[in-house]
This record gives structure tokens, C-alpha cells and sequence, in this order.
């Protein structure tokens, strides 16, 4: 979170033969806010007030982050990682309708801005260009795309 103040200074009238001139000094302050995560903290459970313990669950191939309560069993799941959570929910719902497109003696198929970006934040890295992906042939008129890189390696 960044915060912005701007003083203005108005210092004298400056006078010059027969025109005025207004003197004014501008003065930019930038504060710098941030955050501490939430979970880097001790949380008490609000039931029974007992330390929470931290634990990793994976849920559609996301790791999220929640602390249990060993007594009551009430758990609390870390908020960015449920955002994430939704917003693949979403997408994974939406149906996008693609150009096929003739590039040389391939075929090329655009994957929508939405998805690409989603991606990236993700996997947090920047360029997804030249990455390597593998294709699939699964049924009849189904193709599978699996950007997870890594080793690929013959199955």
C-alpha cells in the first residue's frame, strides 16, 4: 500500500519591473505501507482459545494454507489462497470459443489473455512464451494441454 502527500509552499510574492510572481515550492512525500501475513502470527482459536496449529491441505492442485484447532476441530483457511482458489473455480467454469489458425504445416489455437495471466500469477514467473507445454491426444476430439513443464519425460 503506498501513500502519497503533497505539500504546497507558498513562500513570497516575487516582483519583477511591473509584473508579480508567486513563488510556489512543491513538496512530494511517498510512504511506503506494508503488510505482515496474518499466519506468520500465533492465532488463537475464537471457540475454545486454544493455539491454532498451521497445516497444508491441497485441494484442485493448490496448496492452501489453514490453521486447525486440535480441540474443537474449527479451521481457518488463509484468505489469499481461497481468492486463488476462487478465481480457478471461476475460470474452470467459463467456456471459451478459440480460433484454430493454419501457422506453416502446424495448426496454432490462441488460449484466452484470462487464462494465460491466471497462469503467470500462479506460477509466478513472467514469461510463459517459450515455455514448454505437452499435448495430448485423450479421445476422440478431446486434446489436453499440460503446462506443469518440468523433465518431460516418455510415458
Amino acid at each position: 500500500m503506498w501513500g502519497f502527500f503533497i505539500n504546497i509552499y507558498i513562500l513570497e510574492n516575487l516582483s519583477f519591473g511591473s509584473e508579480k510572481f508567486l513563488n510556489t515550492f512543491f513538496s512530494i512525500h511517498c510512504k511506503v505501507y506494508t503488510m505482515t501475513d496474518i499466519f506468520d502470527n500465533v492465532i488463537l482459536c475464537n471457540k475454545c482459545k486454544k493455539v491454532m496449529k498451521r497445516k497444508d491441505i491441497e485441494k484442485n492442485g493448490f496448496v492452501l494454507r489453514q490453521v486447525e484447532c486440535l480441540r474443537c476441530g474449527s479451521r481457518i483457511v488463509h484468505p489469499l489462497d481461497e481468492q486463488e482458489l476462487k478465481k480457478f473455480d471461476n475460470l474452470k467454469k467459463k467456456e471459451f470459443n478459440v480460433k484454430m489458425r493454419i501457422v506453416g504445416n502446424s495448426y496454432a489455437v490462441s488460449i484466452p489473455k484470462e487464462i494465460v495471466s491466471f497462469m503467470k500469477s500462479v506460477k509466478e514467473h513472467e514469461k510463459m512464451v517459450d515455455d514448454m507445454v505437452r499435448l495430448c491426444f485423450e479421445d476422440m476430439g478431446r486434446l489436453s494441454l499440460n503446462f506443469n513443464s518440468g523433465g518431460f519425460e516418455n510415458e
